[in-house]
């Protein structure tokens, strides 16, 4: 579906460009520390690296610190090799996630896998990404003396993922909108405790879409952004999808004997980062058969999936996105995946309709002043197939005897986030097709659907044990665009 070139074995410069077709190609670095583009558009690479079979048969053998580097190298071509290697084989160390694998791939069952994402700092996968761009980060306002301040939203893990791989870096800060009363009480206590200087909580009044439309309102205040030196450490940043692809050629080097083998992922995904990640890899050529998106009753990425072609929903009319309003937006089991607006959706749709500027503008513009578009019937629709991505969702009953069977049959614990992603890619599963299903974060994130699954509370790590008694340090706001710009302004 998608020009692609190869860059294997040689050194090339790799560009930038705007899903909404504004601007000049840019370098890795620009956008590195930039977030959204000027126009509000995402960045992506003009075109995708694609990988040989060679290449991929000596990957396969390449530890994951190595195997990051082959990878990010072909998206980080800005920064110098040596540098980059160092910054990498700081982040993925048994230190920072608990064993040298990095990414354990675990057996439940012939065909049936489980990628543990969670081991890192915060118990959840941002950790994997967030860790790297940390780094990163500090490297390249190393290379300006420029300073940098992050304005982010999360519904839950992202934004403790981001606030531990920031505190103390050096040119760094951290304004991180959550939405009050609807992250897990673990979650809330990761982000607010932190005493850093450099990191700022501010709680809003509304939705994890309320936050992320603040966000977004703010970024495009160019002159503002400019000013105060604005960057993204939500998966609107590119450097988050790159790092993200790694763990998908891993998982699949780790779940087969050889190159000719094709597997399926099933993805929990609010957000469309995680399997945007597993896009991007598939159309590196990786053999991906399948990615299983798997959402909650929060649907609206199922409901545009569900069709003939690409689909695995019955048979539905899909092709409509309509993002809900925040009164819609339900509070569930999940709440990491109470989004309505994926972000990253977008670059989806950007390669869906074959890189159309003017197709992409009219269909924002739909969005923006109408609050949907549709390319059903269109054969736009039609290349959904192509990209291998179907759809499906899970009930708040569906989670807990999920997360019951496979506790009684494997004897192992997952998340609810991972028991959307389990549910549904079971119920899609093909034989003689291995399905790893991808873990979100670690079940003592959310003690109370564990409790209410299997009768007890999941093990608390040692560490994490004084977190109930330390104080909370946040702020709390309306989701007011230029109340927060004061705000910042306020604390820079």
């Amino acid at each position: 579906m998608i020009e692609k070139r190869s860059i294997v074995g040689s050194i090339q410069l790799m560009r930038y460009i705007s899903t909404r077709g504004g601007g000049a190609p840019q370098p890795f670095l620009k956008i590195l520390l930039e977030g959204l583009a000027p126009d509000g558009g995402l960045y992506v690479p003009e075109k995708y690296p694609q990988l040989s079979p060679q290449e991929l048969e000596t990957m396969r053998r390449m530890s994951y610190p190595e195997l990051a580097y082959v990878i990010l190298s072909k998206f980080a071509d800005g920064i110098p090799p040596a540098d980059l290697r160092k910054i990498i084989f700081d982040t993925y160390t048994k230190e920072i996630f608990g064993s040298d694998n990095i990414v354990p791939l675990k057996k439940l069952e012939a065909g049936l896998y489980l990628l543990d994402l969670s081991e890192g700092p915060t118990l959840a996968f941002k950790d994997i990404a967030l860790q790297f761009l940390g780094r990163a980060f500090e490297y390249a306002l190393a290379q300006s003396g420029e300073r940098l301040n992050i304005l982010g939203a999360t519904s839950g893990d992202t934004g403790s993922a981001a606030e531990y791989a920031m505190r103390g870096r050096v040119g760094v800060r951290v304004f991180m909108l959550s939405p009050l009363g609807r992250m897990s009480d673990f979650q809330r206590k990761q982000m607010y405790t932190l005493p850093d200087e450099n990191i700022f909580n501010i709680a809003i009044r509304g939705t994890f879409d309320d936050c992320q439309d603040v966000v977004k309102q703010v970024n495009r205040d160019s002159e503002f952004k400019k000013r105060y030196k604005l960057g993204a450490v939500n998966s609107i940043n590119w450097a988050r999808i790159a790092s993200q692809v790694v763990y998908y050629f891993w998982g699949y080097f780790r779940a087969t004997s050889s190159n000719v083998e094709r597997v399926s992922y099933a993805v929990p995904t609010g957000n469309f980062g995680d399997i945007l990640a597993g896009h991007v890899a598939r159309c590196m050529g990786l053999p991906i058969k399948q990615l299983i998106l798997a959402t909650n009753e929060n649907n609206v990425l199922e409901e545009f999936f569900s069709s003939g072609g690409g689909s695995a929903s019955g048979g539905k009319t899909g092709g409509v996105y309509r993002p809900r309003k925040g009164g819609e937006v339900a509070v569930t089991s999940s709440p990491s995946m109470d989004i309505s607006k994926a972000s990253n959706f977008e670059r989806y749709v950007f390669d869906l309709i074959l890189r159309d500027r003017s197709r992409m503008q009219e269909l924002w513009g739909n969005l923006q002043t109408k609050g949907a578009f549709d390319i059903s019937g269109s054969p736009d629709f039609s290349r959904i197939s192509e990209t291998g991505i179907i759809a499906g969702s899970s009930t708040h009953a569906e989670r807990l005897n999920t997360i019951r069977s496979i506790w009684e049959k494997y004897d192992v614990l997952i998340d609810p986030h991972t028991a959307d992603g389990v549910t549904t890619g079971l119920k899609h599963r093909e034989a003689d097709v291995p399905l790893i299903c991808l873990e979100t974060a670690l079940p003592t994130k959310f003690a109370n659907t564990i409790r209410e699954a299997i009768g007890r509370d999941p093990d608390l790590p040692v560490h994490f044990k004084s977190l109930v008694t330390l104080p909370e340090r946040f702020e709390v706001y309306d989701a007011d665009a230029e109340l927060i710009k004061k705000y910042i302004t306020a604390h820079v």
